[in-house]
């Protein structure tokens, strides 16, 4: 940072040459290479900097934390801003890349290798190839688990162990619903029988086109239902 912040202070007074020289030093020294243009606030952490690239335009609010191999890049060679900017309180895990002329909006978390190329919320975190939220600062337990990570001053790699599959919870959940919806319509059936209706008692076939990986288990349709066709949705939950 002291590299940076000299380069910096060349580059803003029309001096760039010398500018890229010292950045390109210290690029050799540290691997940390950090373009002399990029916008950078105070207190700026960077763990393990080996192989981070911060890009021209891109722009670093305080106290913000990057790992290594972090790649605040650009999306085309069109002049102007072109590299995303970050607000305070981001954290940026090992691996990943931010990309494009997008806003990471203040107390964001972006998680180990994620590729991000839209805006980011405040608060939430993201992950995946392309980036998606996994958790948003709406979750009640999430401001426990940040004050936590702030009381002891570490937040690993922008993620933590328990964070969501957001995928995998989306599907489990249709699958909780499909599962109680097929429970209301033979709770129907049943009553239409009793009032004396002609109802169709074909069993629908059974699904077992896959296994949902989630939280250490698995299931599938077709096993739930053999397990517990009383309780609609608690036998789809893995």
């Amino acid at each position: 940072m002291l590299f940076h912040r000299c380069s910096h202070s060349l580059w803003n007074v029309g001096l760039p040459w010398p500018a890229r020289m010292l950045s390109t030093v210290a690029r050799w020294l540290t691997g940390v290479e950090i373009h002399p243009a990029a916008k950078i606030g105070r207190r700026f952490f960077i763990d393990h900097g080996m192989g981070v690239v911060v890009g021209e335009t891109a722009e670093i609010g305080d106290d913000c934390t990057l790992y290594h191999g972090v790649t605040l890049g650009g999306t085309s060679w069109e002049k102007g801003k072109r590299h995303p900017t970050l607000a305070n309180n981001v954290v940026v895990g090992a691996g990943a890349k931010v990309l494009g002329p997008i806003m990471v909006n203040e107390g964001a978390r972006i998680g180990s290798n994620a590729v991000v190329a839209k805006d980011v919320p405040a608060g939430a975190t993201m992950v995946g190839v392309p980036g998606h939220v996994a958790r948003s600062n709406k979750d009640p337990d999430d401001k426990k688990r940040r004050e936590f990570a702030k009381k002891i001053g570490f937040d690993a790699y922008g993620i933590s162990q328990d964070a969501a599959d957001p995928v995998a919870n989306a599907v489990n959940c249709m699958l909780d619903h499909i599962h109680a919806m097929d429970g209301k319509i033979e709770e129907v059936n049943v009553a239409l029988k009793q009032l004396g209706a002609d109802i169709d008692a074909t069993p629908l076939p059974e699904l077992d086109l896959y296994d949902i990986d989630y939280e250490g288990k698995k299931s599938s349709v077709s096993e739930a239902s053999d397990d517990d066709e009383s309780e609609p949705g608690k036998a789809i939950k893995s």
